[in-house]
């Protein structure tokens, strides 16, 4: 009998993890992938919203701002990347000038601080590359970049530090009130616990309606985005560039990534399969298309990945949070799309604290609020790389050429909590595998790697869990030469 299981191991229920961790409570996170951040987490935008856009007065408005004001402190305590690069909503024509002046009033409403707007002089002193057809912009300082996967795996290896369970691979198939308790009926099996917490994304509709007769109902919106090189990224966009929201939609945006890159993107289709992250012609043609309406000489050509994400899609577009009226001890994180990102520690520490004053539950008194990311030896100056290398060899062998990683960084990737079983899970820890081959060259080694740190045969790894493994057999003059004395 668990008190508490959360249903979900993106960014909501992660932060809801390790702000539960500040408490004693038996408390597990169920999963249904091989890892955590496997699903809307690992495909956005990557962006800390300053908090201008959401309705004034709603959850989204509340939470995004106070998500945003939680993000300098929380990096630092957990050794994630996080850069405050500052926004811009660009106006193209004169007539939507009053939108962007409604633009400011709202984010001016929701206590968004610094914000204003700037002429198209100032404009270019902030952004050279923008487009010439600009005419003015709302300048945003407080905006931010950031992983999500590294803001993902840091409170969920942290929360794990502080003793909150992971089961991945259990999907959850049913909740049922069992007398004071629920029970949760999941594929390996069932898990009693006194509260549940539902952040499962996408499928929290279905879970919801599982317990409540008041039904909610959400829809996955499919964004496309493009990739493009890191020596793109090199000096041309420093800031995050939207467009000015009109009649036809909010557009793309064009932004430098924490890593370098430069990311454009997303589309806004609606779809109906919960797992269509597949990308369309259709899709990216668009993105495209309306790419360079902002900035100019936008390199689309040196893209080196496309992808697709799905936002859970509230039909009243707001956070559904908090306890369900008639289910007790069922507690909502659900249709939380953008600016979930930005939302989800504010959201994570809401929750804690309301579960905190529902079970009477006291301070965690060994609770560690830190953590140390993977070792990136990029970040060392020349003296302290050597040392390290030969301290640790590893450090010294590059299997990503890329990106530069070691295998001393997958190393670490692999043994610390929570420690990475898959290409993708070791990518999203150290990128390997994330640069201009995406993993054409370092895949066999990186697989090398885990099967002998796993002590598993290199046919077992997986790309990314299940029945994605990539060594479906071995040729038969292989296969007859290995049986030779």
């Amino acid at each position: 009998m668990y008190d508490i299981v959360v249903i979900g191991a993106g960014a909501v229920g992660c932060c809801v993890a390790r702000f539960l961790s500040r408490y004693k409570a038996d408390v597990c996170v169920v999963e249904k992938a091989e890892d955590v951040c496997c699903g809307t987490s690992k495909a956005n935008s990557a962006i800390v919203h300053a908090g201008f856009d959401a309705t004034h007065g709603s959850l989204m408005a509340k939470y995004n701002l106070e998500g945003n004001l939680m993000f300098p402190g929380l990096a630092k305590e957990l050794d994630f990347d996080f850069i405050q690069n500052g926004s811009l909503v660009v106006c193209m024509h004169e007539e939507d000038m009053p939108n962007l002046q409604k633009l400011y009033e709202n984010g001016v409403a929701n206590g968004v601080k610094e914000l204003e707007i700037v002429d198209q002089k100032r404009l270019r002193e902030l952004e050279p590359n923008i487009s010439d057809n600009a005419v003015a912009a709302l300048w945003a300082p407080t905006g931010g970049i950031v992983c999500p996967f590294n803001l993902t795996i840091a409170m969920a290896e942290n929360a794990n530090t502080n003793g909150v369970e992971f089961r991945f691979n259990t999907e959850v198939t049913a909740v049922v009130k069992n007398g004071d308790h629920w029970t949760l009926q999941t594929k390996n099996g069932a898990i009693d616990t006194k509260y549940v917490v539902n952040c499962a994304g996408l499928y929290s509709d279905m879970f919801h309606n599982m317990v409540s007769a008041k039904k909610i109902h959400i829809t996955p919106r499919r964004g496309d985005y493009c990739l493009l090189d890191r020596a793109v990224g090199e000096g041309y966009l420093t800031h995050t560039i939207f467009q000015l929201p009109t009649r036809l939609g909010k557009g793309v945006l064009v932004s430098p990534t924490v890593h370098g890159n430069i990311i454009v993107g997303p589309t806004a289709i609606d779809i109906e399969d919960k797992e269509g992250t597949n990308t369309t012609a259709e899709g990216i043609n668009d993105l495209i298309a309306k790419a360079g309406n902002t900035v100019k000489n936008l390199p689309i050509r040196q893209v080196i990945t496309s992808f697709a994400g799905l936002r859970a899609h509230e039909d009243h577009h707001e956070f559904i949070l908090g306890e369900v009226e008639d289910a007790p001890q069922f507690i909502d994180c659900a249709g939380v799309e953008s600016p979930g990102l930005t939302s989800s520690p504010a959201i994570g520490k809401m929750t804690a604290e309301l579960l905190r004053d529902k079970l009477g539950l006291e301070e965690n008194p060994d609770y560690n609020g830190t953590r140390k990311g993977v070792l990136n030896p990029k970040k060392l100056s020349k003296e302290e790389r050597t040392e390290l290398i030969r301290k640790n060899p590893a450090y010294g062998r590059i299997i990503c050429r890329c990106e530069s990683i070691s295998e001393g960084e997958i190393l670490d990737a692999i043994h610390r909590p929570l420690g990475a079983k898959s290409l993708d899970s070791v990518k999203r820890r150290t990128r390997a595998g994330m640069g201009r081959c995406q993993a054409g060259f370092c895949s066999p080694r990186t697989m090398e790697i885990l099967a002998r740190e796993w002590g598993v045969d290199q046919s077992e790894i997986t790309k990314c869990g299940g029945d994605s493994k990539l060594i479906l057999g071995i040729p038969k003059d292989r296969a007859h030469k290995e049986v030779q004395p």
